[in-house]
Order: structure tokens, then sequence, then C-alpha cells
């Protein structure tokens, strides 16, 4: 049993020290390489120097670094302390069903988790958002995000974990891990019609873009990418932040492109038209079925492996546990998440694929590179993004190359489509 304990806290521990080891290396990286590159940044950043930069990296790091420990903590003393043990115990001998007491248990957790988060993201909030003129939200709307949050959260993790339960309490392992990956890989899909129809209009406004300027500009760009204008909105991210970004979301009549109203507001017209670009090729190019199938992929191996532990007794004995399936399916995902985060590389792989196929497409549907070299300067510019992270620490924990790579490549694709049309003159 004893080496049971080493292994999942080599995993939990090492995964934490690993994350911490590559942020500090990014961190230290970012700073040294920008200061090398002052050029650049003054060229395309349109910053005297580093400084911001560097010092929002530092304190967005350490934040986070230190609630990743903290909540490491938390975890293995709950774990070890037989916090965790006692509230089964006390839910196993309730009487309630096992898929009532394991929604409980769940929910539980993550109160628990969320309560955690609170202290860090009033800080990161209200204190290193507000430094660094980020910041936009009132308290008073910080805690209705929070208390919605949690709500939705919560309703949306006791379906998903009741379902979950009922399979893996009905079915024998193979037929629970078949019918409970068709079962969440059927949330997803719902979740990108669910989402943006209902979720997110609880936290933003969203607005269609009908007339002006900037309709204009929408259906122009529809019109050379082979589309009709629809399904565009602008999203009132500037009731929270100051922060640029714009999403592609969803599939069939479902789909739609959202840009932050202070994309539109900082960005000028072929800036934006640049952007609006890069997200339609996410459609045209199929990369949210691509994605799915990725994620859908990963997630039967997943539950291969917690099905596999779930038949195990020492994943029972490891804490003296009730042999309840939601304490059990617990224990599980504690040894398989960490194998997710080592890896992420293979994973991010294929987002960084889609994302310079998003930039190629967006140079052919304007004809230029400009457009977006300067949506992609103003948006590194804007959100203080460190424009040269570490490379273990990009393979790990980015889904977009960095910004002077995509640059380089934008250029390079427009220099030659120039030359391409130059010859066949």
């Amino acid at each position: 049993m004893f080496e049971y304990h080493i292994v999942l806290l080599v995993l939990l521990g090492g995964t934490t020290l690993l994350s911490t080891v590559l942020s500090v290396a990014n961190v230290r990286h970012g700073a040294r390489e920008m200061r090398r590159n002052a050029d650049w940044l003054d060229e395309f950043l349109d910053i005297d120097g580093p400084s911001e930069i560097i010092d929002y990296q530092r304190a967005a790091t350490g934040l986070g670094l230190i609630q990743s420990w903290v909540g490491l903590a938390l975890l293995l003393g709950a774990l070890y302390t037989g916090v965790v043990t006692d509230a089964v115990e006390f839910l196993d001998g309730t009487g309630l069903p096992t898929v009532a007491q394991g929604v409980i248990f769940f929910f539980g957790l993550f109160v628990a988790q969320r309560t955690l988060s609170v202290p860090f993201d009033l800080y990161s909030t209200f204190v290193i958002d507000e430094q660094f003129e980020f910041n936009e939200t009132s308290p008073r709307l910080w805690l209705r995000d929070l208390v919605v949050g949690v709500l939705v959260s919560g309703v949306i993790l006791g379906v998903v974990a009741g379902a979950l339960l009922v399979l893996i309490e009905t079915f024998e392992t193979a037929l629970w891990v078949v019918s409970g990956w068709v079962l969440i890989v059927g949330f997803m899909l719902f979740m990108q019609v669910l989402y943006p129809r209902v979720i997110a209009p609880l936290f933003n406004d969203f607005e269609p873009i009908e007339k002006g300027d900037l309709r204009d500009r929408v259906e122009a760009v529809f019109d050379r990418a082979g589309f009709e204008a629809e399904e565009i909105y602008t999203m009132d991210a500037s009731r929270r932040s100051s922060r640029l970004n714009a999403y592609f979301i969803g599939f069939g009549r479902a789909k739609r492109v959202v840009l932050f109203d202070t994309l539109v507001e900082k960005l000028d017209g072929p800036e934006v038209e640049g952007v609006l670009a890069h997200e339609l090729a996410h459609w045209k190019r199929n990369h949210v079925w691509k994605r799915t199938g990725a994620t859908a992929l990963q997630l039967g191996v997943v539950l291969a492996a917690v099905g596999y532990l779930l038949s195990t007794e020492w994943l029972y004995e490891l804490f003296e546990l009730p042999e309840v399936s939601y304490a059990g399916l617990f224990v599980a995902v504690l040894f398989v998440m960490p194998l997710l985060e080592l890896t992420a590389p293979i994973v991010n792989k294929l987002s960084l694929a889609h994302e310079r196929e998003a930039d190629s497409f967006a140079v052919d549907v304007m004809g230029e590179g400009e457009p977006m070299v300067g949506a992609l300067s103003n948006l590194a510019g804007e959100n203080l993004s460190n424009p040269f992270p570490h490379p273990w620490y990009a393979a790990f924990n980015h889904q977009h190359p960095p910004i002077p790579e995509r640059i380089r490549l934008i250029q390079e694709e427009a220099d030659e489509a120039a030359e391409g049309e130059t010859t066949s003159v």
C-alpha cells in the first residue's frame, strides 16, 4: 500500500513542482528576451521598455503559484488527516441513494475549491489588475459573478456527476466506460449550443452587429471568406476588464463569433477585419469538430484508466474509504489528472496547428499581412502578454504560438503571396 501513496504524492507533487519550475523559468526567460529585443517591443508593441510586462507577469505568476501550492497542501491535508474519509462515511451513513450521496460529495468539493479561490480571485482582480489598469469590475459585480458562477457550475456538475454515477452503479466496467464516454462527449457538444445561448448571457450582454461601419466591414470579410454574414456579436467585456479578445464557439445554427467591445474600440477597422477573418477560419476549417474529436479521444483514455482503477481494492483501502463509487471515482481522478497535465504538449500541438492555419487564412482573406500583425501587436501590448515565453512552458501551457512567431509567419506568407502575384503578372 505504501507504494501507491508514493505514486500519488509523486504525481500530485511532481506536476505542481514541474509547473512551478516552468513558470519561474518562463518569467525569467521572458524578461531576459524582452530586454534583448527592446527594438522589437518598440516596433511591434509600441512600448518603450519591458518593465510593465515583466512586473505584471511576475505578479500574476507568483499569485498563481501560491494558489497551486496552497490548494495541494489543503487537498493532501484533507486526505491524510481523514477529513475526506469522514465526509464519505457520514454520507454513507445517511441512507441516501449512492448517486445522491455522490452528487452531494462532489458539490461539496466544488464549493470548497471555490471558497479557497475567493481570496486569490479578490487579490488578482482588485490588487494586481487594479495596479496594471485592467480591472473595471465593481465589488458588487464580482460578487454577483461568483454567486451565479457557483450556481450554474454546481447544476452542471450535479447533472454530469449524477448521470456518470448512475452508469457506474448500473453497468460493468466496460459498459459504463463506453456509455460514460458517449454521455460526456454528447454533453460537450450540447454545451457548444447551450453556453453561447443560455450561460454566457447570464454574465454579459451580447449585441448583434447590425448597422454602421463595423457591420459593413463584417459583411466584407464574410463575403471574401465565402460566408453569409450572421451570428456576429459584440460583448460588453469592458464591464469587467480592459483586456482585448475574440472567440468562436458552436456549430450549425448555434455557431457565433464574439468580439469584445474593448477589441472593437482599440483596434482600427482593418485590424478588426483581420481578427474576424482569423476566427472565421476556425469555422471554415472545422477546427471545432477536430478539437472535439481530439478531446473525445483523450476522454476515452481517461475513462478507461478510471474504470481500471475503480476495479481495484487498494483504491479504497488507500484512505480507508467505504467502497462507494463516488469515493473511488474521486481518488481515481487524483491519479489520472496529473497524467493529463504531463501529456498537455501533445494536445496543445493540435491547437497550435489550428491557430497557424487560422492566421494563414486571415492573410488570404485580407490579401495582406499588416492587419493581422497590427491586431496581434495590439492584443499583446494591451494585455501585457509575454511575447517570449520559455519553449518548455509554452509547450505545456500555450495553445497559441508566441506572438513574434505568428508575426514572422504572417509576414513571410504575405511576402510570398505578393511575390507570386508579381511573378504571374
